[in-house]
């Protein structure tokens, strides 16, 4: 599956100076790691977001959101966000922040284990 190259590139100003960022292909598009961690990144048109078990209800509430399945299961943690919910450079940076802002809460992977 092909992936969004604009949605890509604007995701890459976003991240751009942020220590720790990395980018690698996965779930048949693009994913953006933080410390080795999975953050945010895209399938096909739509944004991926991972924000946690702990807040993934909450962030289903709100609009464009919904819950992330890939090979027709949940994934625990993750949310799609539609395109209208991203239309904005502001919108998305706040969307890519959750997933920025898990992974870093989460410890560092070291080389070896994914990370860098």
């Amino acid at each position: 599956m092909a992936y969004d190259e604009d949605l890509a590139e604007r995701m890459r100003e976003v991240l751009s100076g942020q220590p720790g960022v990395d980018e690698r292909k996965m779930f048949g598009g693009l994913a953006f790691m933080v410390n080795g961690h999975m953050a945010c990144g895209i399938v096909g048109d739509e944004l991926m977001v991972r924000v946690g078990p702990e807040r993934q209800q909450d962030v289903l509430s709100l609009p464009h959101a919904r819950e992330m399945t890939f090979t027709g299961k949940s994934m625990k943690s993750m949310v799609y966000v539609s395109r209208d919910g991203f239309a904005s450079d502001e919108d998305l940076a706040a969307w890519m922040a959750r997933g920025v802002d898990f992974a870093r809460s989460l410890p560092v992977k070291g080389a070896g284990t994914g990370g860098k």
